[in-house]
């Protein structure tokens, strides 16, 4: 079945030339970043997207260019595309150093992307019925289409590049590197890529009969499989009674593994089910399995939502948490119609799900735009979470929800811990202030890794982290001034958070205590400095790295730096050297275990 009509030599010139015109417009605004208009990031980022999205969409659905449809579809997806990037943008304003732009512009460009993909059947409906009112059947025929397209045309793209580098190594051998130089110009790259891409496409729209063969391998695929997947999600629920749901809330992927297996399920029954088959695809006892694990989806949803609601309950929604919530839902949505459709068998098998797929489509794709508007705002239900759990527990403050609301939420999230630092309560908190204002001084590259170098410069901030270890006895008042003015190593403990312990204890029996100061990394283990006077001064000594498992870090049942159980074992054999060379310490025998 061809659901589109032939084109015309002048409409596959135009496909090809929309596509190298996008790799020229990208290439453009590249050069012009730096001045004019494009300076301004939010400008960069509705020029991107709608060069990726409409011309895209446009390129895929082109038959005939005086088709005046066509380009007011085209007028209609870039005003609501441009109204989406115009709105991240927004959020985003400022210099890149300012603010992390991944946690915005990930979900962002997923959305778009999915957007445009389940709307563009429709619109390619549209263009050659002149209504709306799709097929089932033209819709599974024109999605399947549309993926195949793009993915043939991303493989031609790279295996051409492929042979374009091997064309510059061959080159090379023999001196000659104008070709490397070539391949390696931004401007050649860009249209290169566009005309690459382009062409692409037109293999992908023009030759339908290799288009329905991988379309018929993958479906074939996907039949032998659904059976082995069916009876896993059987058998996973009927164990669920014998092992209980406590093992999977010790997990931390409990709800990833549920929703996944959910949606390969989902996708698995649509490539199984063919509208133009009347044939069943499994004999009856097959079909029972396979219906049989569409009636666990709604368990499994559950489950997961479940497994959402109590990480959201501890640590409040995020952003990472609302678009996995979202998502969530709409599987959610697509494992009750399948339910359903299992249920009521009329018509051929699992045909119910043609409506759920017609019905849910739209709810994707209202989703999709709504979550990147003020609408559906996943910035402003992130951040009053947040500041309601952090009010809520004040003044306790951690330095990564304080990095996450400056620079993981754009410039409302800036905002918030602004506010956050005018409550009297972490005000008035020294470890608190000291905190958030150190977060407000810096850029997005100094704490991309939680590295808050010098944050620590009062001694109540410094001596309400640091702990003592048990029974040890307080360290003297120039040694904490030692470590404020970092006349000795420090390692990371004038850090935020960081999990530090301090013991006093006369270590080489001269009647002198000396100071232990040990830092406990989030890996495990534990890097002590030693701190002995030197005079009235107190200096370095030496250091010593102690292993131990991260679960005890910090802990005051386990931890036994924390619990004191520091043990002094004297050196048997003293050091030697020869001359004047160093000393060295005579190596001793491993102690046999005698355990029987």
């Amino acid at each position: 079945m061809n659901p589109q009509p032939p084109l015309s030599p002048a409409s596959r010139a135009a496909i090809v030339l929309i596509a190298l015109l996008q790799g020229l417009m990208l290439y453009a605004v590249q050069e012009a970043a730096d001045h004019g208009p494009f300076q301004a990031f939010a400008t960069r980022l509705c020029w991107y997207t709608w060069v990726l999205s409409v011309p895209t969409a446009v390129a895929l659905t082109l038959v005939d260019l005086r088709d005046r449809r066509l380009w007011l579809h085209a007028a209609l997806a870039s005003a609501v595309v441009l109204a989406m990037a115009g709105w991240i943008g927004w959020n985003l304003g400022g210099t890149p150093d300012d603010l992390r732009q991944a946690p915005l512009l990930l979900p962002f460009s997923v959305c778009v992307a999915v957007a445009v993909f389940v709307a563009l059947p429709w619109w390619q409906f549209r263009l050659q019925h002149g209504h709306w009112r799709a097929t089932y059947a033209a819709l599974f025929e024109r999605a399947w289409q549309n993926g195949l397209t793009l993915a043939l045309a991303l493989g031609f793209t790279g295996l051409t590049w492929m042979l374009l580098w091997l064309w510059a190594a061959l080159f090379d051998l023999v001196d000659i590197h104008f070709f490397r130089d070539l391949f390696r110009e931004k401007a050649f790259i860009a249209l290169a890529t566009g005309m690459l891409f382009g062409f692409g496409v037109l293999i992908g729209r023009t030759q339908d009969r290799a288009i329905q063969v991988i379309r018929q391998v993958l479906f074939a695929v996907a039949r032998g499989l659904l059976p082995l997947l069916a009876f896993i999600a059987v058998i996973f629920v009927v164990c669920l009674p014998f092992t209980g749901l406590e093992p999977l809330w010790r997990t931390r992927s409990a709800a990833t593994v549920l929703l996944t297996l959910v949606l390969l399920l989902i996708v698995f029954s649509n490539a199984v089910y063919q509208h133009e088959s009347e044939l069943p695809p499994y004999p009856a006892w097959l079909r029972r399995l396979v219906e049989a694990s569409l009636l666990t989806l709604p368990v499994y949803a559950a489950l997961a939502l479940y497994a959402m609601g109590l990480r959201i309950s501890q640590y409040g929604v995020t952003l990472e948490r609302f678009w996995a919530l979202l998502a969530a839902l709409l599987v959610c949505g697509y494992a009750v119609g399948y339910t359903l459709a299992a249920v009521r068998r009329r018509g051929r098998w699992l045909q119910r799900i043609e409506p759920v797929n017609r019905w849910m489509c739209w709810v994707v794709l209202g989703a999709a735009v709504l979550a990147n508007t003020p609408v559906l705002d996943p910035i402003r239900i992130s951040l009053a979470s947040q500041m309601a759990r952090l009010q809520a527990t004040a003044p306790a403050i951690k330095g990564e929800d304080a990095t996450d609301l400056r620079f993981g939420y754009g410039r409302r999230g800036a905002e918030v811990l602004k506010e956050l630092q005018q409550d009297p309560r972490f005000r008035d908190d020294p470890r608190a202030s000291t905190l958030i204002a150190n977060v407000l001084s810096v850029d997005a590259r100094r704490v991309r890794y939680g590295n808050y170098s010098d944050a620590i410069k009062d001694l109540k901030v410094l001596q309400q982290q640091l702990k003592l270890a048990k029974s040890s006895p307080a360290p003297d008042p120039d040694w904490w001034q030692a470590l404020l003015a970092r006349t000795v190593n420090v390692s990371s403990c004038l850090e935020m958070d960081e999990v530090c312990v301090a013991l006093r204890r006369d270590l080489d029996g001269d009647g002198v205590d000396e100071m232990l100061l040990c830092h406990e990394p989030s890996w495990g283990g534990a890097v002590c400095r030693l701190h002995a006077r030197d005079g009235k001064d107190w200096g370095d000594a030496g250091k010593i790295e102690f292993p131990m498992p991260s679960e005890y870090r910090g802990d005051p049942a386990y931890d036994p730096l924390l619990r004191g159980n520091l043990t002094i074992h004297p050196a048997r054999w003293p050091q030697l050297s020869l001359g004047d060379g160093p000393r060295l310490g005579i190596e001793q025998p491993p102690v046999e275990d005698e355990t029987p």
